[in-house]
């Protein structure tokens, strides 16, 4: 007999969810509701939790589209999110419980996307080879790439050479309370102009995240001659800092000034005793598949290769 019970989470189940994820193994504030659900009007949210018995061990913050279940498309990352005290053994029996309600609510197709094995300092890759046993396959992999703090930084000489040269320049390094200067002064202008996109987050979205999250979101800007001219928005975890956002003004181009804030966070993270400094994917929807330039820039700030694993199982 399945002594895994799974039911799909509900509004009352609020407490009860966000208490779990504060104590779970592998959680971070992305996980938390008020985070998820504030872009609840683009998802048709699917998240499952898991009891044994009465008991929270499990929760899969998730989407639905049609006859699909997604890892929930409206976060960087995801997964199956359990308890410190599951062991690998029921890792494997809460995923066939979990595989069964799938089937039973006539699921079709499971995209999994696990968090970065960097995230979590005590392993997180149970789930990973569980869903491999059961039939999933590699749907598709992308180069995350990220600093480890704990070892000694390995940003090039050439970087290096040009920060020690802006440091004698006026720039003023600013943690902001707010982030109207940073979005409509440089992000928004600059991602239309380079790419013809927009942020993923509205201003009005990103200053809600931080009203609710204000120990976890943070933005950094670069002021010259009192215009901000370049800035990064953090993603701060226990252990991991993740630059969400970064970009610079023309005129921070020609000063270097996204080189000046990043290096500066680096050594200021690493100072703080954080174990990774994220700077995220690379990938393009190019032939190679990845921004050879992107690529080049992180790994001269000292950034290796660290996998972004995305896998689909087949139910039906």
């Amino acid at each position: 007999m399945n002594k895994y019970f799974v039911k799909q989470y509900q509004k009352t189940d609020y407490t009860n969810w966000n208490a779990f994820i504060g104590q779970a193994k592998n959680a971070t504030f992305l996980f938390h509701r008020d985070f998820m659900e504030y872009h609840k009007d683009r998802f048709e949210d699917f998240s499952l939790m898991i009891f044994e018995t009465e008991k929270l061990v499990a929760v899969l913050p998730a989407n639905r589209v049609g006859d699909a279940v997604y890892s929930h498309q409206g976060l960087t990352y995801g997964g199956l999110v359990y308890s410190h005290k599951i062991n690998g053994e029921r890792v494997e029996g809460i995923l066939d419980s979990l595989l069964n309600f799938l089937k039973e609510n006539l699921i079709k197709s499971f995209y999994f996307k696990p968090i970065p094995l960097f995230y979590s300092s005590k392993g997180n890759a149970e789930m990973d080879f569980f869903v491999l046993k059961k039939g999933a396959f590699l749907d598709k992999k992308e180069m995350n790439l990220a600093i480890n703090l704990v070892m000694p930084l390995a940003i090039s000489k050439s970087k290096l050479k040009h920060f020690r040269k802006i440091e004698g320049l006026d720039l003023q390094l600013v943690e902001e309370a707010r982030f109207e200067s940073f979005w409509e002064l440089v992000l928004e202008p600059r991602l239309l102009e380079k790419y013809n996109v927009k942020p993923v987050h509205t201003l009005q979205e990103i200053t809600k995240l931080k009203e609710n999250f204000p120990n976890n979101i943070k933005q950094y800007s670069v002021y010259y001659d009192d215009a901000i001219i370049a800035g990064v928005t953090i993603f701060e975890t226990e252990n991991v800092v993740k630059s969400q956002y970064g970009a610079t003004s023309k005129k921070g181009e020609e000063l270097r000034a996204l080189d000046f804030l990043f290096i500066s966070l680096i050594e200021k993270y690493k100072r703080e005793g954080k174990f990774f400094f994220d700077m995220g994917i690379v990938n393009d929807d190019n032939e190679k598949g990845y921004h050879a330039g992107l690529l080049k820039q992180k790994e001269e700030l000292g950034c290796s290769v660290y996998s972004q694993d995305f896998y689909k199982m087949n139910l039906i």
